[in-house]
């Protein structure tokens, strides 16, 4: 009878491992191996977007509105600026009724050139850098680097750049002070010991055979001249992003985790992406949204705040017979996938451990976000938790509910709070990390392959 009363009345979460089917066990990891070629190949949001469309085409999808009816099965994306993507599945349902969206971020930290990046000091050549995002700064020292991202041209060619990934190329790095000398640094707090302006890249140390000054700055233009036919000028209209030459590996001696850059926020990125490219006439229309500039507050023609997200539903509303946008919007039901921190017990004076994720336990359920007395958060009703646990439990989701650390202690927030503000019910939900904004991050698998579980489960929810 108390046995009874247990199982009844308490709710005890359990390590997801703990009598999971061999079937779904290679489910999890045939997943993982696709998720770790997607982040092994997209290391910027522009090259997330580039691989999302190369892998959406395949799956059907067209680019939106060429051509396009309101048949459902229907698929569509629309780009916005390469830079971010939206994806639908058109449904049986009218719009009249709602949409399913799951919206997630593929920008991360980083660091970024300056719009005149080349210059040297005492006969090294440097790229200056203006860091991304929330970043720990002294982790981005003495730490291999690559370069990506695009430089447009005035006669309006865009040239893509990548030094640094394929093995045969040179990486690059930033400098750090030896302990010897490193005296005064150590007494100062990890905040201050590395400034932003000392982020400076090695570039090069060969002069140019020439009689001018700046002979490495020189050189170093010359070798970026010769292979992508550009100068310093162009760089002024340039978007190079630097980002940590890390190889994706699994962690572990039981391979159970994944190490890698990027894990926020592209583990629910892909885990959306491969949901939608699985979807086949949804109930109700399925959109996916991948964004861009999540970690500087989505702002931006390409950032959640924009209207890009209203122009391609005003679009798919007119296309469905002239449906008023905002009686789609007030129907509708949002999942803002984005990680949250998992409890690391080497840490555990963050974290308040009764409501903290945990890896292995599913996907982490946040009814609000935000920092302290929950501001600037989207803070979930309790019936759209309620609505999201039945989702899961219908369909063998394993989930957990989480917070972002101790009410105090800090906080951070999503794209849900601009969702919310289009009257459209939203919910934060997503994989646990340890590690956040590091250079590299790590994921639980079994997290992993539940977020892609839940928003496939969601996107055929009525």
């Amino acid at each position: 009878m108390a046995e009874n009363m247990r199982d009844e009345l308490l709710f005890e979460p359990k390590n997801g491992y703990e009598g999971m089917e061999v079937r779904e066990r290679l489910a999890c990891e045939a997943y993982c191996e696709d998720y770790k070629a997607f982040i092994e190949t997209a290391r910027t949001e522009r090259e997330c977007v580039k691989e999302a469309i190369r892998q959406a085409e395949e799956a059907g999808f067209a680019a939106f509105p060429m051509g396009s009816d309101a048949l459902p099965g229907k698929k569509l994306y629309r780009s916005v600026g390469g830079k971010a993507l939206i994806l639908a599945v058109l449904g049986d349902a009218p719009l009249s009724e709602g949409v399913n969206i799951a919206a997630a971020h593929v920008d991360a930290p980083r660091l970024d050139l300056k719009q005149l990046p080349v210059y040297e000091d005492g006969e090294i050549a440097y790229f200056k850098t203006h860091y991304y995002g929330g970043i720990k700064k002294y982790q981005w020292t003495a730490l291999p680097l690559e370069l990506h991202g695009v430089v447009a041209l005035k006669n309006g060619e865009t040239i893509e750049v990548s030094i640094g990934r394929d093995p045969a190329d040179p990486a690059f790095v930033i400098t750090d002070l030896l302990p010897h000398l490193a005296a005064d640094q150590m007494k100062k707090t990890l905040s201050e010991a590395i400034p932003g302006e000392s982020l400076n890249i090695l570039a090069g140390s060969i002069p140019y055979d020439d009689e001018g000054g700046d002979k490495v700055k020189l050189a170093v233009l010359s070798i970026l001249n010769d292979k992508y036919g550009i100068t310093e000028e162009d760089l002024l209209s340039a978007e190079l992003e630097a980002v940590p030459a890390l190889a994706v590996r699994d962690i572990g001696i039981d391979r159970s985790m994944i190490g890698a850059y990027g894990h926020d926020d592209r583990s629910c990125a892909y885990a959306e992406l491969k949901a939608i490219l699985e979807t086949e006439t949804p109930v109700r229309t399925a959109v996916c949204i991948l964004a861009d500039k999540e970690e500087i507050g989505s702002e931006g023609v390409s950032g959640m705040q924009s209207e890009a997200f209203e122009s391609f539903m005003e679009d798919l509303c007119e296309l469905s017979g002239g449906v008023r946008l905002r009686r789609c919007f007030e129907k509708s039901f949002c999942v803002s996938a984005d990680v949250c921190n998992g409890f690391d017990p080497n840490f555990p004076e963050v974290s308040e451990k009764r409501n903290a994720a945990r890896l292995n336990y599913g996907m982490g359920i946040c009814k609000f976000t935000g920092a302290r007395g929950k501001s600037s958060t989207n803070d979930a009703s309790a019936e759209t938790v309620a609505k999201l646990r039945k989702i899961f439990a219908d369909n063998g989701v394993v989930w957990q509910m989480a917070e972002l650390g101790k009410v105090d202690q800090g906080g951070g927030g999503t794209v849900a709070v601009y969702m919310s503000r289009r009257n459209i019910e939203t919910i934060d939900a997503g994989v646990p990390l340890l590690s956040m904004h590091a250079p590299y991050e790590v994921a639980a698998k079994f997290d992993c392959y539940m977020t892609y579980k839940g928003v496939k489960a969601f996107y055929k929810d009525r």
